[in-house]
């Protein structure tokens, strides 16, 4: 089994673009606890300097306002790039900006990754699958996607960043790693991004009514963010002979039914449930198949649902009931 204290070996010079969003912040918290210097880089249009707050005073750590759309040029041995809004709310305010963010900002991390010689792994996507014909879904299956929809910038985005990734290493030797992220969740979450686990923690503690689209019998798998930071570190890790594509999720799969009625049972609500047509090309199943992610990295998740939700909840809890909200 993947171990945490395998990852800390001698410093680098880390970059982690989207640094100040939900999965960013956690995961430049894990590399400047393995002792690196690290380059957080976020334009705040889904980050938030709150996230990252903790880290400001930190030697190691440096924060930077940029959009990855534009170059950037500095010196790093590694490059994380989790750039892109990951919410439908939030990548469909602006479906051409994220369509950009995903391209063109594969393009430039690539480049520089190329000019500094700096191994690189790009945050892709479960959605890459689209709404899948086969299930679990494997690195194999090559997705069922809309290309002309309204989630279309997201998924078709990250497609064509894959490409760029392994066009990359096949034209130029290119250092990548690509790690398909599933449903994750966990504190530092955004209260407003209209993801499943979000929406409902809200809701019911705000005793609103919970909002679940279609049936409620649709499924997806839930990661907790501490598992996702571990397989994405111990992917990194590994050889250059290892690019991925890599599945990095909980293979445990629950029906919306199940996450609401679980999420009102932890916070005592007393929401009630409230049904609403289902958005354009919603997927009815999302599980991953981890075994390359078991074999090449020895990685399972450790966290079970009802307890990482327990955190979660509180975090909100937290947050919810500050000054000013």
């Amino acid at each position: 089994m993947t171990d945490r204290a395998s990852f800390d070996s001698v410093a680098k010079r880390v970059m982690v673009t989207g640094g100040a969003g939900f999965l960013g912040s956690h995961l430049c918290d894990r590399l400047v606890e393995a002792g690196n210097e690290v380059l957080c880089v976020d334009n705040y249009f889904t980050g938030r300097r709150g996230n990252v707050a903790h880290l400001l005073d930190h030697g190691r750590f440096e924060l930077m306002r940029h959009d990855v759309t534009f170059p950037l040029y500095v010196e790093v041995d590694e490059i994380y790039n989790l750039a892109c809004p990951a919410s439908p709310i939030h990548y469909q305010h602006d479906p051409v900006q994220t369509t950009k963010t995903s391209v063109h900002g594969a393009i430039n991390m690539l480049g520089l990754a190329k000019r500094v010689n700096a191994k690189i792994f790009q945050a892709s996507t479960s959605e890459v699958y689209g709404d899948p014909s086969v299930h679990p879904q494997t690195e194999t299956y090559w997705g069922n996607v809309n290309p002309i929809g309204i989630r279309s910038c997201y998924d078709e985005g990250k497609r064509c960043a894959e490409t760029l990734f392994f066009d990359y290493r096949r034209q130029h030797d290119l250092r990548i790693k690509v790690g398909r992220i599933f449903n994750t969740y966990g504190p530092r979450m955004h209260p407003d991004d209209g993801r499943v686990v979000s929406n409902f923690i809200v809701q019911a503690l705000r005793g609103d009514p919970i909002t679940i689209f279609g049936n409620g019998e649709q499924t997806r798998s839930f990661c907790y963010v501490d598992d996702l930071i571990d397989v994405i570190m111990a992917l990194m890790a590994t050889g250059d002979d290892v690019t991925g594509p890599v599945n990095m999720g909980n293979p445990g799969e629950f029906s919306m039914l199940e996450l609401a009625e679980t999420i009102v049972e932890l916070t005592g609500s007393s929401s009630s449930l409230v049904f609403q047509p289902l958005p354009d090309d919603d997927p009815r199943q999302r599980c991953p198949d981890i075994g390359q992610a078991e074999k090449l990295l020895g990685w399972r998740p450790k966290v079970p649902l009802r307890e990482g939700l327990e955190h979660t909840i509180a975090y909100f809890d937290a947050l919810l009931s500050a000054p000013g909200r």
